[in-house]
């Protein structure tokens, strides 16, 4: 089973989501907004992901923007931030077994089925 981590009001989320059903795939849907990935979660995805916290970050929301731009905060403290701020969490992340990828574009998660 697929997992892709979703909002519903982004239209690369939406697309991504009908990319993999149209495929066949079987599809676990995580709204992260309301269902927000724990810190071993998050550090499963970015292991997965090959990535750091920051390679993550929504850099262009205000909440970035406002608090944390200029920021020096250790991989940990960064994760800290993601899991209690799931707004700055660049979307959709897919998972499928030991690989993820970020679905921007969407054909990205072709890569990863």
């Amino acid at each position: 089973m697929v997992t892709i981590y979703h909002n519903n009001r982004c239209s690369k989320s939406r697309e991504t989501l009908d990319l993999l059903e149209n495929a066949g795939q079987e599809v676990e849907v995580v709204s992260y907004l309301t269902n927000p990935p724990t810190v071993q979660e998050l550090k499963n995805v970015l292991a997965k992901l090959q990535m750091a916290p920051e390679d993550i970050i929504r850099k262009g929301e205000a909440l970035y923007k406002e608090q944390y731009a200029g920021k020096h905060l250790t991989q940990d403290e960064w994760i800290q931030v993601l899991v209690e701020n799931p707004v700055l969490i660049e979307r959709p992340i897919v998972v499928n077994g030991d690989k993820a990828v970020i679905g921007r574009p969407p054909q990205n998660v072709l890569t990863i089925l």
